[in-house]
């Protein structure tokens, strides 16, 4: 089979299967929400070979998303390791004959906890399917695998019930994308989540501006001197316009005799502006879209209180 072909195949399993397990889904779903949601403890995840490996998936997402989990190997859980497992946990089993030896092992003293079981199986007659309080149906029609061997349209199917799980359990708690932030504070991300514009803004001797009853030999020198933009203020510091240098280099075109003009007559005096606490990836966001390089910071009354530039944002690392 041509290679191309080969890989179209797979993705057409895979995309089939996901597809079958979506029109399924239903009350034992909403079931496993409940009983995570009134669980007072934390979510085990538990699997054997590439089942563990998906389990252990399943725990970084919970965990990155609000719901403390832990994975817990269940060949370790034989010599000693259930200890981690107290009687307010759920435990979610994997396996996809729902027969594997070392998960059914472990089940007598998950039942003497009367820890809930949660499981996810292809097989709904299976030794695993019976002994859980709810089962969620991860079974597939063929493996991509062309002899129908190994794991594959299988694990995808249970990898995305773990990430629907995770995001069901999201929602339902109104998890925030501040909450999000928190628990991703490190790298690109967290400054994505966590910076706002009023970390990032000049101000103070930094901020360029100029009165509104200036020439543009002011605003010009305010250009030159503070990196290309002016805003226009009223004594009381409210915005009232913007001078860019494309307002510069236009007036120039026009009229070779321009330092005395009055700003007023030059700027902009409908600018795009933002809020200092507006997280700094809005602000990315709102220039790229507007094709501008910078951008006044106001308050609540439009008083100027800063300037952001697109190429601070890019060298913190913010983009959209």
């Amino acid at each position: 089979m041509p290679i191309l072909e080969a890989a179209k195949r797979v993705i057409r399993i895979e995309r089939e299967a996901l597809h079958e397990m979506e029109n399924r889904i239903g009350a034992n779903f909403e079931n496993a929400i409940q009983l995570i949601l009134k669980s007072k403890g934390r979510v085990i995840v538990t699997g054997m070979g590439k089942s563990g490996a998906i389990a252990k998936k399943i725990v970084s997402t919970f965990a990155s998303t609000g719901t403390t989990s832990y994975f817990l190997h269940p060949a370790e859980g034989l010599h000693g390791d259930l200890g981690m497992v107290h009687k307010n946990d759920v435990v979610i089993a994997i396996s996809k004959s729902g027969e594997t030896e070392e998960l059914l092992h472990i089940l007598p003293a998950l039942k003497h906890l009367n820890v809930p079981i949660i499981a996810m199986t292809g097989k709904k007659k299976s030794t695993l399917a019976r002994i859980a309080r709810v089962n969620l149906d991860i079974s597939v029609k063929e493996e991509a695998c062309p002899h129908d061997l190994a794991p594959t349209a299988s694990t995808t199917v249970t990898l995305v019930m773990g990430d629907a799980l995770a995001v069901a359990l999201l929602e339902a708690r109104g998890f925030s994308a501040d909450d999000f932030a928190l628990l991703h504070p490190g790298g690109s991300l967290g400054k994505k989540l966590l910076m706002r514009v009023t970390d990032i803004m000049e101000k103070g001797d930094k901020l360029p501006f100029c009165f509104l009853d200036a020439q543009m030999r002011t605003a010009v020198l305010e250009m030159a001197h503070k990196r290309g933009i002016c805003p226009v203020v009223n004594q009381e510091m409210d915005l009232k316009g913007v001078l860019t240098t494309g307002d510069l280099n236009r007036l120039i075109e026009a009229n070779d005799q321009f330092m005395t003009i009055p700003v007023e007559r030059v700027m902009n005096k409908s600018p795009k502006v933002i809020k200092a606490d507006t997280l700094a990836v809005i602000a990315y966001k709102e220039m790229e879209m507007h094709r501008i390089i910078a951008m006044p910071v106001v308050d609540s009354k439009n008083k100027l209180i800063g300037i952001v530039h697109l190429h601070d944002l890019m060298q913190e690392g913010i983009s959209s």
